[in-house]
């Protein structure tokens, strides 16, 4: 997937009706590259969501620089979508930048952090709360 979340932003702005933005949500998810059976283990799960989730980070060097390279996968839909949206958001970023990013004012933007249920809310935060745990261990 190698849309950027100024693009989502767009595109859901753009999405007047709530089902559509859940349409778009999917879609976004069914972009993603199917995470190898070999990834989805316990140590790439993210505890604390409904559905099952990997996250898989990577820190790519460029010369000085050190950027987030993001995988994701998720068995619900709607949360595929979600793990694609994370990973548009942290996605070649330093790990500094990861931590400056406020994902709750990013979601306002989508407006979509209303439309959640609370049980996707929690795991949307685990996630955030796993990427920035990463960008922290990363600068340490």
């Amino acid at each position: 997937m190698s849309l950027k979340i100024e693009e989502i932003i767009e595109n859901f702005q753009l999405i007047d009706d709530w089902e559509e933005r859940y349409r778009y949500l999917i879609e976004l998810g069914q972009a993603l590259p199917e995470l190898p059976e070999s990834d989805r283990t316990s140590e790439n799960k993210v505890l604390g969501c409904a559905s099952q989730v990997w996250l898989l980070h990577h820190w790519q060097q460029d010369g000085d620089k050190k950027t987030l390279k993001l995988q994701g996968d998720s068995d619900a839909h709607i949360v595929r979508g979600l793990v694609a949206v994370m990973i548009a958001l942290y996605s070649n970023k330093t790990p500094a930048e990861v931590l400056e990013i406020d994902p709750i004012q990013i979601l306002s933007e989508i407006g979509l952090e209303q439309h959640l249920t609370p049980q996707r809310s929690n795991g949307l935060r685990s996630m955030v709360e796993r990427i920035q745990n990463n960008a922290r261990a990363a600068i340490e």
